[in-house]
């Protein structure tokens, strides 16, 4: 399975993770297009992110959902009716939607964003 594994207690919360997010998948420097999100509270940062569990395959009414071969989560564009029952139902509320887009998105462990981190806050992990 692959994963985008996270620090937060690393975290400075500089959003380089999310500017390159949007970046490539988006092709724009906009955080809230991004399929990581960093977040402050309370003088901390959260950083939520698709742990790639699944759970949301089974509420998709469409069967759009899926998992590759790598054990990640993928949502195929061209099955995805753009009900958002997986953004809602995401236990970890890693599956996003952006009023410009017309379906949801989420991490697809690319890793693009862990190489941008200066303080490797990020980690792409590979485990059987």
């Amino acid at each position: 399975m692959k994963y985008l594994k996270t620090y937060p207690e690393k975290c400075i919360g500089c959003m380089a993770c999310m500017e390159i997010c949007s970046g490539v998948f988006f092709k724009e420097k906009n955080v809230e297009k991004s399929s990581i999100k960093v977040v402050e509270k309370d003088g901390r940062h959260s950083i939520s992110v698709c742990n790639q569990c699944g759970d949301c395959i089974k509420c998709c009414p469409a069967g759009a959902i899926s998992k590759n071969p790598q054990g990640v989560v993928v949502i195929n564009k061209t099955e995805c009716v753009g009900c958002l029952i997986c953004v809602a139902e995401c236990p970890t509320e890693a599956l996003f939607y952006h009023v410009d887009e017309q379906l949801p998105f989420k991490c697809i462990a690319c890793g693009v964003c862990v190489g941008k981190c200066p303080i490797e806050a990020l980690e792409l992990v590979k485990e059987n």
